[in-house]
């Protein structure tokens, strides 16, 4: 009874608080709480390789769940990169063919799960300048012929307020016109008459009635990815290289694939941009907003500007005289853009060499530009209509490349409108000519990255070919 009391009168006693909790373990606990742990430790770690344009790759050690823009931003800065925001991390399947744009906000780790272990899937870093151009230029991507509105809108909607109703839960436009669909389980394509609505992608079997009895369901977006065709042609035997197309997540092989084909860039381009609305809605804009935050709340949409960004809101002037004058006779301007290039040309006879001494550019002229990143030495027209579809058909997107046709001349590929032209570049004597003469290509870019002249837009964006 005695042993039993004492037992009781230990029971009694209040415990001491432990000043220390969260040394305390228990022999099954960890020595120090979970909740101690920084994120970064707690997270798991892989290793991914990414690839450049020249075919040079990186491994990164990356956490688990980190984003596509996460990704981008670590190998800016572990190569000393200039962010502009045009970066992105590119998803190519080999196997089929196509490829597209990793968004900023998904993870890389879920992309790569639905890959296939036999294919060599790659991810390349590189430019797109396209990625968030509907944002700033809407009229160049939702053409007036392919879209229409609710009819409870009677008014008139402007191109800023079809992006406001692409990003609303209430309404959204409706994209309509042909293209081409690749018939499941066959080789032949057949023309018909879709519209994209909120519920998804659908085509009309009876002309273009879009009666619901006459529609069928085609695709939905929320379990499927959607990829451009970068074989064109080739492989799939499209009507035309403007293809894309729905690979459903999780699945092997082209038996799932649901192809389609545009018949020209414009169209293609409407339709995937829309669909990308569609599918991500406000997110897209949280990810093109997001280099802005921290600004005083700015916003690239709401911010008046100090001058039109317009180029056709531009004009000539002459400031020879004692006060300036606008040039409004278009002959008069385009001697006065001659002139100019002349003016240019005889400054810059002359540069510095390695050691600070004039050369005369003769005994280089014809080599200088080898080292520029915007030259690209013997590739085809093809490959350099690749390369610019890849950094996006942004107006002002060039390179600078070797003729196939002619072994002496030089070729300017630019985009603009949508679509890649291409001008030839001629040495005459010792200068350089696209309409007016310069002593080296070098001197050519900079003058028309400065001034439109007979181009259709200034020269703005180069592709270039980064190592990683």
């Amino acid at each position: 009874n005695r042993g039993k009391q004492k037992d009781d009168n230990i029971l009694e006693i209040s415990s001491i608080p432990n000043p220390f909790p969260e040394l305390c373990c228990s022999p099954f606990a960890s020595v120090l709480s979970a909740s101690l742990l920084s994120k970064e430790t707690s997270r798991k770690k892989q290793v991914i390789k990414v690839y450049s344009e020249d075919d040079t790759s990186r491994a990164l050690e990356v956490p688990s769940d980190i984003t596509a823009r996460d990704v981008c931003q670590l190998l800016i800065l572990k190569n000393h990169y200039i962010d502009d925001h045009s970066w992105t991390l590119f998803e190519q399947l080999t196997h089929t063919g196509l490829g597209r744009s990793i968004e900023d906000h998904e993870l890389v780790m879920e992309v790569q799960s639905n890959w296939v272990t036999e294919e060599e899937n790659k991810l390349y870093f590189r430019k797109n300048y396209a990625k968030y151009e509907f944002f700033k230029n809407p009229l160049s991507f939702f053409p007036d012929h392919m879209i229409s509105f609710p009819s409870e809108t009677h008014a008139v909607v402007s191109h800023s307020g079809i992006l406001q109703m692409f990003l609303s839960s209430s309404t959204y436009p409706e994209i309509h016109g042909y293209l081409h669909a690749k018939e499941q389980g066959k080789k032949s394509w057949k023309k018909l008459y879709f519209l994209l609505r909120r519920s998804g992608l659908y085509f009309s079997t009876k002309g273009t009635s879009k009666e619901p009895r006459h529609l069928q369901f085609f695709c939905e977006f929320s379990n499927s990815d959607m990829y451009m065709s970068l074989t064109g042609k080739k492989v799939s035997g499209a009507p035309t290289n403007y293809g894309f197309c729905f690979k459903p997540n999780k699945s092997g092989g082209t038996r799932d694939l649901k192809q389609l084909c545009a018949d020209d860039e414009q169209s293609r381009t409407c339709w995937m941009t829309a669909i990308r609305l569609l599918k991500y809605g406000m997110q897209l804009y949280q990810n093109y907003m997001q280099p802005y935050q921290g600004r005083s709340g700015c916003s690239p949409l709401n911010i008046t500007p100090m001058r039109s960004i317009s180029e056709n809101s531009l004009v000539a002037m002459d400031f020879s005289g004692h006060r300036s004058r606008i040039i409004e006779n278009p002959t008069e301007a385009l001697s006065v853009a001659v002139e100019e290039g002349l003016a240019w040309r005889r400054r810059g006879c002359l540069r510095l060499n390695s050691h600070g001494s004039p050369i005369a550019m003769s005994n280089m002229g014809m080599s200088i530009h080898r080292s520029q990143s915007w030259f690209h030495h013997k590739i085809s027209r093809e490959e350099a209509q690749r390369l610019i579809l890849q950094h996006g058909l942004v107006d002002g997107v060039f390179l600078v490349r070797d003729s196939q046709s002619n072994p002496k001349t030089f070729v300017l590929s630019l985009s603009h409108g949508l679509k890649i032209k291409h001008f030839q570049i001629v040495p005459v004597s010792k200068y350089f000519s696209l309409y007016i003469q310069f002593t080296d290509l070098i001197q050519l870019v900079e003058f028309y990255q400065l001034n439109k002249g007979v181009l259709p837009c200034k020269l703005k964006h180069y592709c270039a070919r980064i190592a990683l």
